[in-house]
């Protein structure tokens, strides 16, 4: 699949680059940026970090706010982060920054307008991860997740829902039950229908409770972002946890709010952290 180089930057000896390719599952243009620590020119194969972001992002957020690239340098891991939906024009959107363009939620609509281009699920799944192999040093073997928010639910449900694929996942300030908020219950009814039985399999707590289970996974949420009781629900998730006996670390982090200031100055920890869990 032909893949176009937007832009690269030298950065910790590595190669921030920007790419650009035509998507069979979304049926538009995409683009996603991937961080090369300086041991890919030795020739080995590096394992993968995605992370996926939040409502109205783009792969230039994290990329320019995140500060990743040092401590993906230091253990030799590619950084991937997609689009959070697909764009352009005849693309459906909405007036609204939690539907539409910037808002995929990470799942593959049925629905009109949406059902055409967002499958999101589906790219990130199946599409982009061969791209990841095919154009780049990557070890798919071994593989971890995280995210930020929308991209926090993405992370931790695509997680749950393909036992395997991913050594470890992470996220910050995650939506943990879409079904139980605001910006859950518009994205899942508008792209998925009215049938609430559908929904289970896009939200982590209600996917704990059917059964899906990871051994641990590490969260962090600032204790004074403003979405955190509304929308966030994450006692929601320490509860499922529980019950489920799945290990979750979660650190309550007094003073942050739901910005890239609390996503950078945590995201070195998760780094070292899924480094561990992939063998580093």
């Amino acid at each position: 699949m032909a893949l176009e180089t937007v832009s690269t930057n030298t950065a910790f000896g590595g190669t921030q680059g920007v790419y650009r390719h035509k998507s069979k599952e979304t049926r538009t243009d995409m683009t996603f940026a991937v961080y090369l620590p300086p041991q890919a020119g030795n020739g080995h194969k590096l394992p993968v970090l995605w992370y996926l972001s939040g409502l109205t992002c783009t792969h230039a957020n994290v990329m320019e706010k995140g500060e990743y690239r040092r401590a993906c340098a230091e253990h030799g891991i590619i950084f991937v982060a997609p689009d959070t939906s697909p764009r352009g024009e005849g693309v459906a959107d909405d007036e609204a920054y939690d539907m539409g363009q910037g808002a995929g939620f990470y799942l593959d609509a049925t629905e009109e307008p949406w059902a055409e281009h967002f499958r999101m699920e589906s790219y990130i799944m199946k599409e982009l991860p061969g791209i990841i192999e095919e154009n780049f040093t990557a070890d798919m073997t071994r593989q971890s997740i995280t995210g930020h928010s929308m991209g926090g639910h993405g992370a931790l449900t695509l997680a749950l829902k393909n036992p395997g694929t991913f050594r470890s996942v992470s996220a910050f300030a995650p939506i943990a039950s879409p079904l139980s908020c605001q910006w859950g219950q518009k994205a899942l009814g508008g792209y998925l229908g009215g049938d609430q039985s559908s929904w289970r399999r896009h939200d982590t707590v209600a996917l704990i409770e059917d059964g899906a289970h990871m051994r641990e996974i590490l969260v962090d949420q600032g204790d004074a972002d403003g979405f955190l009781k509304d929308q966030l629900k994450p006692d929601l998730l320490k509860v499922a946890c529980e019950k489920a006996d799945i290990s979750l670390n979660f650190r309550l982090q007094p003073g942050y709010d739901h910005s890239y200031y609390f996503i950078s100055t945590f995201m070195a920890e998760h780094i070292d952290w899924h480094a561990n869990k992939l063998g580093i």
